[in-house]
């Protein structure tokens, strides 16, 4: 039976996707989009500014509090972006770029980066030669160790099984404060880089044989593409001229031209209950009462387990989640480059004893905003030489240091910043500083059985079938998998 009415709960992107195409599937459907704060789009906050350093130098520039770049392989986004039109807004960096070829390590306790390859020949000349090219070459020889029975594993402890540990702590930690901003040593392996597990087991042990193997193609979804493909050839990452909320406000634009959607800014659920029969629900969401057929919950899982249910729950509260301070910095024209060209820099987990204690600086990394979407920016006076161009970066903190406000200080991160860099650094003319708390969730080790478990209580008695729970705390923490979740809800409906 068609839906009658689809409660969306949570505005943010995957909130979003799901009832663009849930509207979209269904036309005549009532759809209301409940969210609790006053804007929609969860994390991904997109500003624009204009910078002045007093010298005549003026600027227009986009500030990004949350993710600020994509990457073309989620065919779920580039269908949203044909299908809202929004090719013209897009900014592409190519895989020839600096940004794309050029990304650093700092290691803790030295000064300066250190690049990491980007070929195979590059490596020859990397600074990470002793550890990654014996680490890499016997891998495939090393006899297979993954524990008997086990089912998941720990991130860290499959890499050094595998690649040993300092392998392990230098790139696979660094890796996980990029993507993650976690511990490596807490994350499951098969619910955030479920390709090395099966690699592991493809290659009869070896990870390495596993993913030199060659791969059947999987069937997939049908996606409207458009000339998506042809424009994304090439390309390493993407944005929007007016930062990531392009997508956001894009879909919100559309979603309000839909006579049949409604959407509820400033409401809060706080009930949500199935009758006995599971064919009917009730949300009291603010001053409201809706009654509607489907249910699909798409915000933090936390969050859902404090909304009194019918019939509680399962695992909504077993995975942590990570707080990350984004500080966004903006230099003024220098004759000197600040940076060197490329995209930027993650830190990878201090050595024993200190790891994350609150001796270190906790920063995970910095994106040279300026080398990756310097498009973005718009120089406001006539000339336009490279020297007359402001620096932008953004510098991430968190996760798994304990922050102080010393941490997050203005003058400690820039005296950090200036080490890493090895340079002497010009007195910013802009800081925005945003603290996201639990702004990622960790999948730790059982999350993909914990997962399943939730969806075969929600198909039953009393939910039916009609509930679905969706966003990056089940099913991956990246844009392209909320969306994806986004397209897929209510399949079975």
């Amino acid at each position: 039976m068609v839906p009658s009415h689809i409660a969306v709960v949570g505005g943010g992107l995957t909130g979003l996707s799901s009832a663009w195409h849930l509207a979209r599937r269904f036309p005549q459907t009532a759809i209301s989009v409940i969210e609790k704060e006053s804007r929609f789009g969860g994390w991904i906050r997109s500003e624009r500014i204009e910078v002045d350093d007093g010298n005549g130098h003026r600027e227009s520039m986009v500030l990004e509090a949350g993710p600020r770049t994509l990457r073309p392989r989620s065919k779920a986004i580039l269908e949203l972006v044909h299908l809202l039109n929004l090719e013209e807004s897009l900014i592409t960096i190519p895989l020839t770029s600096p940004a794309a070829k050029s990304r650093f390590l700092h290691l803790p306790g030295r000064t300066g980066l250190a690049v990491l390859p980007s070929s195979f020949t590059s490596l020859f000349t990397s600074p990470f030669l002793r550890l990654m090219l014996p680490a890499i070459a016997r891998e495939p020889f090393k006899a297979p160790n993954r524990p008997d029975g086990i089912k998941d594993e720990a991130f860290d402890s499959l890499l050094s099984r595998r690649f040993g540990p300092e392998f392990a702590r230098t790139l696979g930690s660094a890796l996980v404060h990029g993507v993650y901003a976690a511990d490596s040593r807490q994350l499951s392996v098969r619910s955030a880089f479920p390709t090395i597990w099966t690699a592991e087991e493809n290659g009869k042990g070896s990870i390495v044989r596993g993913f030199m193997q060659r791969r059947g193609t999987s069937e997939e979804p049908a996606y409207d593409l458009g000339d998506m493909e042809a424009t994304m050839k090439a390309v390493s990452v993407y944005s929007f001229k007016d930062g990531m909320y392009a997508l956001v406000d894009a879909l919100l634009k559309s979603l309000k031209t839909r006579p049949n959607v409604r959407l509820l800014p400033n409401t809060a659920v706080t009930s949500l209950t199935s009758n006995e029969g599971g064919d009917t629900m009730q949300i009291v969401a603010g001053s409201e009462k809706l009654k509607p057929s489907h249910v699909v919950a798409a915000l933090p899982l936390p969050q859902l387990a404090v909304i009194p249910p019918s019939s509680p729950l399962p695992h909504l509260t077993a995975n942590p989640a990570s707080s990350v301070t984004v500080m966004n910095i903006v230099f003024p024209p220098s004759s000197q480059s600040i940076h060197p060209p490329g995209f930027g820099y993650l830190i990878p987990r201090p050595q024993p004893p200190f790891e994350y204690d609150g001796t270190q600086p906790g920063i995970l990394g910095t994106v040279f905003d300026s080398c990756s979407v310097g498009a973005q920016d718009i120089p406001l006076q006539s000339s336009t030489s490279a020297s007359e161009r402001f620096t932008k970066v953004t510098v991430m903190l968190g996760g798994p240091y304990k922050l102080t406000p010393e941490h997050t200080s203005v003058p400690t991160v820039l005296r950090h910043l200036s080490s890493h860099l090895s340079t002497t650094l010009p007195d910013p003319v802009l800081v925005r500083v945003h603290h996201h708390r639990d702004c990622i969730p960790t999948p730790t080790l059982g999350h993909l059985e914990r997962m399943e478990e939730l969806r075969r209580v929600l198909a039953s008695g009393p939910w039916n079938g009609r509930f679905e729970v969706i966003g990056a705390g089940v099913t991956g923490v990246s844009l392209g998998e909320c969306v994806e979740a986004g397209r897929k809800v209510g399949s079975n409906w």
